[in-house]
């Protein structure tokens, strides 16, 4: 059993996005936390009201958003979009290609 804590997590200021990091991910680099198995990234992401993740492409990847607070609407290449809302989960499979924004 590993023990992330959250006072050790890697965080970044972004503006609209406020990420803590559990692994080595976009901006942030530890080299003793690069991914735990298959598990690439696990983030705690606060993102403010109107911002956004642009379009940008994912593949051979599960991607799962749990929304604690809030909504976020979500718009992907394969022609899905909708709001995900507060308790709710979406799982997204990349298969070999997707692009989507959130």
């Amino acid at each position: 059993m590993i023990i992330q804590k959250a006072n050790e997590r890697g965080s970044g200021d972004y503006g609209w996005l406020k990420p803590n990091y559990y692994f080595s991910f976009g901006g942030y680099h530890n080299p003793e936390k690069v991914h735990f198995g298959l598990l690439r990234v696990l983030n705690d992401d606060f993102i403010a009201g109107g911002g956004a993740f642009p379009t940008h492409p994912h593949d051979n990847m599960e991607i799962i958003t749990f929304i604690l607070d809030g909504q976020l609407e979500h718009k992907d290449s394969m022609g899905t979009g909708s709001v995900i809302y507060k308790d709710e989960v979406q799982v997204m499979s990349a298969g070999r290609g997707i692009t989507h924004s959130e």
